[in-house]
């Protein structure tokens, strides 16, 4: 049965198979960003997603927006262009500098749903080891990222963003070299959208999606593989 569930400050996520179809994928309402809660949530395939002063707003959509981790990763455009740059990549160098990065309205937009409080709630997470950035800079400036939460061999993003051209595009393709080295095996980037598309993601039914990220959510990595790097990107 798909119903909206209400949480207080100790009941768990329902199934997230119980999610409304209208708005796709809504499952439930209120609890906190507590990081117990947050990585409770991401293992069970939920995320949070709410305006600025809305409730709190946990997602479980159908279908799922996901990239298989492949090297490598982009159009021969991008490839030949990311070839010339002379940009460099680093990972958890500046991971609140990249959420605030994210948090910044887009043209279309008029706000942004990556509010002070979620922005502290992810650092929180960052603090304990648990969500990572991937940061692109011009000089010293920075000019793309993005950031997300591993569980196990599945990589949760969350967003992106960039200052110039095609930089967040090269943080994904320097996130998704990591993951093919590491073997993750999968990037969950939550709901389907054109832009997503665009760059290669797949809408996968949350049943199949669920059922990769129980088989992979328990996979152990080194700790290492999150540490404060400098990369070079490969071809």
């Amino acid at each position: 049965m798909n119903s909206l569930c209400y949480l207080n400050q100790s009941n768990g996520f329902p199934s997230p198979e119980q999610a409304l179809i209208n708005p796709n994928g809504l499952l439930a309402i209120g609890g906190d960003l507590q990081p117990t809660r947050l990585i409770q949530a991401y293992y069970q395939g939920i995320f949070p997603w709410f305006n600025a002063n809305d409730p709190i707003l946990w997602w479980s959509p159908d279908p799922r927006a996901v990239f298989t981790p492949t090297q490598p990763f982009g159009s021969k455009s991008l490839i030949k262009f990311l070839k010339k740059s002379t940009w460099r990549y680093t990972i958890n160098h500046a991971f609140l500098d990249v959420v605030a990065g994210c948090a910044q309205p887009r043209d279309s937009q008029s706000g942004t749903w990556i509010s002070a409080e979620i922005q502290m709630a992810y650092y929180e997470l960052h603090l304990q080891g648990r969500a990572h950035s991937i940061e692109v800079w011009d000089g010293e400036h920075l000019v793309g990222g993005l950031y997300g939460i591993p569980v196990g061999g599945v990589f949760c993003g969350e967003s992106m963003f960039h200052r110039q051209t095609n930089a967040s595009k090269a943080a994904f393709a320097i996130l998704n070299q990591h993951l093919v080295k590491n073997n993750f095996q999968l990037i969950d980037a939550q709901i389907i959208n054109p832009h997503l598309l665009s760059l290669g993601a797949n809408a996968l039914p949350r049943r199949k999606f669920l059922s990769i990220l129980h088989q992979y959510r328990d996979q152990a990595f080194s700790a290492s593989i999150w540490h404060k790097q400098e990369v070079l990107i490969e071809f």
